[in-house]
Order: structure tokens, then sequence, then C-alpha cells
């Protein structure tokens, strides 16, 4: 067995308490497990302790299983172990503007994000031919407002037979219903353009043109009934001038925005994106 197909991702949050390092990695051992590198976060306001572990040396986990649910029991303690060479898979949902989700089916090509992408829904037809470059179904799924329970339904339909753990909308251009959002909690990643200040509603590079911008930026979020109030995961700014016209203020924020929101998608692919109430906690 190679050292990636022995290696694994331990990740846990629990209530705070002393020794809960100790008690995890001295299982690990006991089991002459090798940790490869470890994070960790005690968050004082809702006293929870989130950690994550890389440990290899495992050619199987099948003895760590009950001591480590018993110690589970014991922290009060939710965890997950997944093998690290393991690719999630995504669904990417996305409109008519593609510079996210080329961003990201270039990295998935050429290995810098290690994940597996079954299908790509779009409410338009606009980039079926960029998906079928990549040898990935597409499925146009148009939305009105008397139609969004029935292609939500479809959504939700295609997620269950793909085994999709990650919905990532790529410049998505509606708004998910409440029930989407539920469905999905905790799994469903966003981007935004964020502005300071914030320029809501139509063309809103074309607004801050208009107020003379020095710096815009973008934001990566989960998504949740509340809209672009979702836990933030990554943000980034990229600063501008009054020589910019609004052009290439789309331009510059385009190149922002797939930055962002490939970090985020890389990081919770990386299993080091924790939801922790209305905020992350982010081991990057």
């Amino acid at each position: 067995m190679s050292s990636e197909e022995s290696d694994h991702y331990i990740t846990l949050s629990c209530p705070d308490k002393p020794g809960i390092v100790h008690a995890v990695t001295g299982l690990l051992a006991s089991h002459n497990l090798n940790i490869l590198d470890l994070q960790q976060f005690s968050d004082p306001t809702s006293a929870t302790f989130f950690m994550r572990v890389h440990f290899g040396n495992a050619s199987s986990l099948s003895h760590l299983q009950v001591p480590l649910a018993d110690l589970a029991q014991k922290l009060k303690m939710d965890y997950e172990v997944r093998q690290v060479q393991e690719r999630p898979k995504v669904l990417i949902m996305v409109s008519k503007i593609g510079h996210c989700l080329n961003d990201i089916l270039f990295r998935v090509k050429s290995g810098q994000l290690k994940i597996e992408i079954p299908l790509i829904v779009s409410n338009h037809p606009d980039l079926e031919d960029l998906a079928k470059s990549y040898g990935i179904a597409f499925y146009h799924l148009p939305v009105t407002k008397d139609t969004k329970a029935e292609q939500e339904a479809q959504i939700l339909s295609l997620i269950k037979e793909h085994n999709i753990q990650l919905v990532v909308l790529a410049r998505y251009m509606q708004v998910l219903s409440p029930n989407l959002c539920s469905a999905m909690s905790g799994k469903i990643i966003n981007i935004h353009h964020s502005f300071l200040p914030s320029f809501k509603g139509g063309k809103p590079y074309h607004q801050a043109y208009d107020r003379g911008v020095k710096i815009i930026g973008a934001t990566a979020h989960f998504v949740t009934a509340d809209l672009d109030e979702g836990p933030i995961i990554e943000q980034r700014v990229a600063r501008v001038d009054h020589g910019m016209t609004p052009k290439e203020l789309v331009e510059e924020g385009s190149n922002v925005e797939s930055q962002v929101l490939a970090a985020a998608v890389k990081w919770w692919s990386e299993k080091k994106v924790f939801l922790n109430g209305s905020k992350t906690v982010v081991f990057n």
C-alpha cells in the first residue's frame, strides 16, 4: 500500500475540556499510527473544541473503529475519518457566467483540486459545451417562479442519485428555497461579490465604478435560508483605482471570485473547514 493510500484524516468537534488532544493522539499512537499533521482550536465563546489530524501508516482502520466510537461517546464527540486520497463528489451549479466554473474544472483536471464532479446543473444551456469538453454530464434545468419547487426536487434527486457531498454555486444566479437549504444544510458553498461598501442588485461592479471604490472583493460562504448571510469560509480583496473601467472592474472581480471559491472548495475537500454556529473554523 502506498503512503497516500495509508494516509487518513480524522476531524472532530466536541465540548471543550482538558485532555482531548492527549486522548485522541494516545489512541492513534496505541495503534501504531503516525501523526503527520495536527491542528486544533478551542473556541472560548462556544466552549467547543475542534481538531484535524492527518495520520499515516494505516493499512486498515477496522481495529480503530470500536475504541474510537467509545472515545467519541465519552467525549460527546462528533467525528469523521476519511482516506486522504478519497475524492469527494461535488455538484456544481451555474447560470450564464462561467469564470468560476471554468477555473474549478481546470484545477480538477490539473490535479490542484482533488474532488470528483459527476455533473453540472444550470438553469441556462450556455455552458453545456464547456462541461462536455471536460467529459462531465450537463443538466439544463430551467426554472421560473412557478416551477422552482419542481426544479429543486430534480436537483435533490440528482444529489441523491450521484451521492453528492457538496453543492457549489459557481455564480448560480437563483435564490435557493429554504427547503433546499435545509436539505443540504452545511453542504452548499456560494461565491458572492462583496464590496466595501457593498452594492446589491444588478451590475454591482458598475455601481462600484460610479462610487469610485478603491477595493473590491469576494466572499465564499456556506448557504443558509438567510440570503448571503451564511458562515464565511474565505474572503479576499483586490485594489482598484480611478483609471479602471467598469469592464476592467468586472475582470478583476472575476479573478478574485475564482480564487476565493477555489480556495474554499479546496479547504473543504481537505477537511479543513468546520461549522461553528454562525461562523467557521478554517485550518488553512
